[in-house]
């Protein structure tokens, strides 16, 4: 038996308007046309699916069976081409993104709190295991957004500019370098230098500081946690390099100062890179929209 969906849209509308003339008028076909595709519909299933002689038109026990598929089958296709008319017109859509900054958490999700406020069809997830693999996987559209300090030249990716920020020194308060203001690549040859869990070339104190210079810090130590770094340098097991806004709120902690890396400073952009397609999506923009505006509104504090 071959059925189609305007098998079982007839089967569904004769039966809920108990006649031809109404199921053929809520159908949009003439009733001749109905009729004979009842007729054939019959015909392939072996057995009459409707009472004609009962008033209103009632479906034989056969027709109760189809029925039953019906009232299972139309309603998930009704929302599938729900979901395809969102697609469509923006409104429904993935967004996984990838970070190769692993301290972006602290703006990122309350730029996202607000996102999936105004776009709650768009499917939303971050993708840590990515961290180190998240340009690839945007060409390979296993993610949809990359946040990176570090445009490559990918076919088909576009790097939309978010905002500029200052990697910062982070020091005991009791640290020589205080009295100094800033830091020179040399200050740091004898320190033990803690940063996170990253690749050298990702680490803005290497790529951006040290390495430029050929200088090396004494002891290099890797920490997963803001929180657990920022105990350490406290009490002197050691200095690091964070993003200002990681530092904001520690400007009036008095165990700590924050120095600049060179005597103006350092000042780097982060990007995010999509797929040049996705661009036109309007949940694209808006995110990106956000991720401009919301971290210098809520996030960015001055660091002393």
């Amino acid at each position: 038996m071959h059925l189609e969906l305007r098998h079982l849209r007839t089967v569904r509308a004769i039966h809920e308007q108990g006649g031809l003339a109404r199921a053929a008028e809520t159908l949009n076909i003439t009733q001749s046309a109905l009729s004979h595709q009842v007729k054939a519909l019959e015909e392939q299933a072996g057995v009459e699916l409707f009472v004609r002689r009962a008033k209103p038109m009632r479906l034989s026990a056969a027709g109760m069976r189809l029925l039953r598929l019906a009232e299972q089958v139309l309603p998930l296709v009704a929302a599938t081409e729900a979901e395809f008319k969102g697609v469509e017109a923006g409104r429904v859509g993935r967004l996984h993104i990838a970070m190769e900054c692993h301290a972006c958490f602290d703006w990122l999700l309350p730029v996202l709190d607000i996102f999936r406020r105004a776009w709650p069809d768009v499917d939303v997830d971050i993708r840590q295991r990515l961290a180190f693999g998240a340009l690839p996987a945007l060409a390979r559209e296993e993610v949809d957004l990359v946040i990176s300090s570090d445009p490559e030249d990918v076919p088909g990716v576009t790097y939309q500019p978010l905002f500029d920020y200052a990697p910062t020194l982070v020091v005991p308060a009791g640290h020589p370098l205080v009295a100094k203001g800033f830091a020179e690549p040399q200050d740091l040859a004898g320190e033990t230098l803690i940063t996170y869990p990253m690749e050298r070339g990702r680490l803005d104190v290497f790529s951006q500081f040290l390495t430029p210079a050929g200088v090396e810090p004494a002891h290099h130590r890797q920490v997963e946690l803001t929180a657990v770094t920022l105990m350490l340098v406290a009490s002197g097991r050691g200095v690091a390099v964070m993003p200002d806004w990681v530092l904001r709120r520690e400007v009036a902690n008095d165990e700590l100062a924050m120095l600049p890396l060179g005597r103006g400073g350092i000042l780097r952009r982060l990007f995010a890179a999509v797929r040049e397609d996705d661009l036109s999506q309007p949940y694209m923009a808006h995110v990106l929209r956000l991720s401009r505006t919301e971290p210098l509104r809520m996030l960015r504090g001055s660091v002393a």
